[in-house]
């Protein structure tokens, strides 16, 4: 059974569902009609074949304006729509390598990274360890260290070098641009 209480809840606040004493009232244009009866203000939305709906419910007294409320309802569903356009997720994107790297490729993985981060997303930077090399986790503490330094100009380091297992790793995040 679905429970009546929570249906009513979902719906929001216009007409009929204002239950309050007294309401302070904002006509269409924006301009007050003062504090009156729901009823009363009711009565004014329905001659103009508009909405009375509820703004402020925490307001002495709360307040209500006349609006269509479906237009109104459009407007706020368009503005959501432009705001998860605009946003942007961040991915974490995994540039991998061996304590051993040559220069070149070390470069390339550089420019990966350069490549990730001014796309707006964090990288990890992973050096994995085979057999015995584990022993030198110094050597690749220096490598990450270096990428760091190399780009310091776009990251931030969120998470210094650490060990995990056979992998060590390191968590960069772009530079907020400050303005």
């Amino acid at each position: 059974m679905i429970d009546k209480r929570r249906i009513q809840r979902d719906l929001p606040k216009i007409n009929e569902r204002i239950r309050f004493p007294e309401i302070r009232v904002i006509d269409s244009d924006g301009s007050q009609l003062g504090i009156i009866t729901p009823d009363e203000a009711l009565k004014v939305a329905q001659e103009r074949e508009l909405d009375l709906v509820l703004v402020s419910e925490t307001a002495k007294p709360p307040v209500c304006r006349i609006m269509d409320y479906g237009k109104y309802k459009f407007e706020q569903e368009k503005k959501a729509r432009e705001a998860k356009k605009k946003q942007h997720t961040a991915d974490v994107k995994e540039v991998k390598m061996r304590y051993k790297i040559s220069e070149h490729d070390y470069q390339v993985r550089v420019n990966q990274a350069k490549r990730f981060l001014k796309s707006g997303d964090k990288v990890k930077a992973t050096i994995t360890f085979r057999g015995r090399e584990i022993q030198h986790s110094n050597l690749a503490q220096d490598l990450l260290s270096r990428m760091a330094t190399d780009l310091k100009e776009l990251a931030e380091i969120q998470q210094a070098p650490k060990r995990e297992g056979r992998n060590m790793m390191m968590l960069m995040s772009p530079k907020k641009e400050s303005k």
